[in-house]
């Protein structure tokens, strides 16, 4: 008896490829969306973050976490008891702080209850309140930051925002649309992933692969 060979043709297969291509294709296309995304919600943190500073001043000729009558002017504030000298015109402490009596962590208190920002605008070291829940978070869940001592050796500026846990290629997307592209130089610098201070990242050491904390002098 006369024995078949049963399988795919030619057309089938390249139906079959053609399909995987577009679903492929579209994944990637979704993901690169997403990522876009991610990396403008960053971006909107840092320009944000200064509007905070900028409105708070211009409303109690203040800063915001260093505001030494805060108590008098909103309801539920605390006056920072450390990180630096209160009411010297300077927001003091680690950008990442993890102190909740900090200038720079009570600065997130200080703007939420004056409704420039939202969030939970309660005492952040209050009973049943876990401090790395109530500071804010950027799009790819690092922490969102600020101080007023700068957090790269030999930067000037009087106003920090920094952002961490962005890979690389977010970070050189940022950097490209914020200032010259490149790590070590302008407005837009990087810093090792999670680091408080530090040397910046050279350009030529920078790869999409690693993590890194970005900052931006205002």
């Amino acid at each position: 008896m006369e024995k078949r060979q049963c399988g795919f043709t030619l057309v089938e297969i390249a139906v079959v490829l053609v399909i995987i291509g577009l679903l492929l294709g579209g994944v990637l296309k979704g993901q690169e969306l997403i990522n876009g995304a991610k990396v403008k919600n960053v971006m909107n943190d840092f320009r944000n973050t200064s509007t905070y500073v900028f409105g708070y001043q211009d409303r109690f000729r203040a800063m915001p976490g260093d505001d030494a009558s805060v108590a008098s002017r909103l309801t539920g504030a605390v006056k920072a008891s450390t990180g630096g000298t209160v009411g010297n015109g300077r927001l003091e402490g680690n950008w990442n702080s993890s102190t909740a009596t900090d200038e720079s962590v009570l600065f997130w208190q200080h703007v939420r209850l004056a409704n420039f920002a939202g969030g939970d605008g309660r005492n952040p070291g209050g009973e049943g309140i876990t401090l790395q829940d109530w500071l804010p978070r950027n799009a790819v869940g690092g922490r969102l930051g600020v101080t007023g001592s700068s957090p790269i050796t030999g930067w000037g500026g009087s106003l920090f925002v920094c952002q961490d846990k962005l890979p690389g290629g977010f970070a050189r997307q940022i950097d490209i649309a914020l200032d010259d592209g490149q790590s070590d130089s302008g407005s837009v610098r990087l810093l090792a992933d999670g680091a408080a201070n530090g040397a910046a990242i050279e350009a030529a050491k920078l790869t999409d692969s690693e993590l890194y904390t970005v900052c931006a002098s205002y």
